[in-house]
């Protein structure tokens, strides 16, 4: 019988304790360090990791979003002041999991991980809950009208479900949730989940 693989991730922060810290974190609960860095120097060897857990500071969320282009990488960014415009920016980037430092633990960082690895999109709850209370709620989304099934797929993912976890609370099957995540970033033309899920958010869809 074939086991699967742990998954693989580089971790990047401009400091050293901090970034041990999180090397050790993830090492202790399964994942495969592949490589440590700073301001993305060394370059990560994105095709063989599946998260870059990176420090988005200066110009390193373009760095490393440019880096996973086109591969299966996931993007886990960690931010030192979480400001809704900051949020905002890295999650239009692509990026699926945004880490503020002064609210991240051991547990969060690990739970973060294992979330963009399972597919699943994380952000900061309280950026979120604000940015759900600040838009005018609607029953379309512009000329691309999202369903009730896609709202409901979408508000989930916000609240960081995965695949299983949606197809679960929906009673659908798993390929049906595919299904409807891939009809849901054809119509807001959107890469990623986590930019679906900012889109969505801010036009008020869910």
């Amino acid at each position: 019988m074939q086991t699967q693989r742990p998954p693989s991730v580089w971790v990047d922060n401009g400091h050293a304790i901090v970034r041990r810290g999180m090397v050790a974190c993830l090492q202790q609960a399964g994942f495969v360090v592949r490589g440590e860095s700073a301001a993305l120097v060394p370059t990560p060897t994105v095709d063989r990791i599946d998260v870059l857990l990176f420090e988005s500071e200066g110009t390193a969320l373009r760095r490393a979003v440019r880096l996973a282009a086109g591969r299966p990488t996931g993007l886990v960014a960690t931010i030192r002041v979480a400001t809704e415009q900051q949020v905002r920016e890295i999650v239009d980037a692509g990026v699926a999991a945004v880490l503020p430092h002064d609210t991240l633990t051991p547990e969060s960082l690990v739970a973060s991980v294992r979330a963009v690895v399972a597919g699943a999109v994380t952000l900061p709850g309280d950026l979120l809950a604000r940015l759900l209370t600040h838009v005018m709620q609607t029953a379309n989304l512009g000329p691309t009208g999202l369903n009730p099934r896609e709202r409901s797929v979408l508000r989930l993912l916000a609240e960081g479900l995965d695949t299983r976890g949606i197809a679960e609370d929906l009673c659908f099957s798993e390929r049906t949730v595919k299904n409807v995540v891939h009809d849901v970033l054809t119509k807001l033309n959107c890469r990623t989940r986590a930019q679906a899920v900012a889109l969505a958010t801010r036009e008020g869809a869910i």
